[in-house]
């Protein structure tokens, strides 16, 4: 923050900033009374749009940019120029916390495929279930049964083969007929 008194010579901040001698408008001299007058009603200006906290940071940092871009020995209003860079700041710092405010995760197009509304997906869903119900009644009895043991009811090969007096084999072969046939069904609905 600059302090001191105008009088046509630069203020003493200690720091040598200031270059000493007749106040030209685009010197910093000039710079450093424009700031010790519009101070004030910036930071007020910030306040009552960011709080009390943020203001002086923001209020620094609209003058640093306009003393960097070395506007204010070129602008006819320097006073509107400094209210614009203090708009666009509050602007930027809106956009900088919404950014914050929004996580962005990496789309995964096998996990996070658009989703089909729900009625649409359970009327596919039964007539799925359709199509199973009417190819396992379409399987002959036995075939039909040993699946149904297998899938249903978990039984192992060895475990259905004992019940039903068949070899392991034999049951691997109804099985493997009745999944034949529910691919079939599950080919047309995919």
């Amino acid at each position: 923050m600059v302090t001191g008194t105008c009088d046509g010579h630069a203020p003493d901040t200690g720091a040598g900033e200031f270059e000493s001698g007749p106040v030209s408008p685009g010197s910093t001299a000039a710079f450093a009374a424009f700031y010790r007058e519009e101070q004030a009603r910036l930071f007020h200006y910030f306040r009552r749009k960011v709080g009390r906290e943020a203001a002086p940071d923001l209020v620094q940092e609209a003058f640093t940019r306009m003393f960097r871009s070395g506007a204010y020995g070129r602008v006819e209003q320097p006073q509107a120029y400094l209210m614009r860079t203090a708009h666009n700041l509050l602007i930027e710092r809106a956009r900088t916390w919404h950014r914050k405010q929004c996580t962005l995760c990496p789309l995964d197009e096998a996990c996070d495929a658009a989703v089909l509304p729900d009625q649409e997906r359970q009327f596919e869903a039964m007539e799925l279930r359709r199509a199973f119900r009417k190819a396992l009644l379409a399987m002959p009895p036995r075939t039909r049964r040993i699946f149904l043991m297998h899938r249903l009811r978990g039984l192992t090969y060895a475990q259905i083969a004992d019940q039903l007096g068949l070899g392991i084999k034999a049951v691997e072969k109804h099985i493997g007929r009745a999944l034949k046939r529910c691919r079939k069904v599950a080919a047309r609905f995919a």
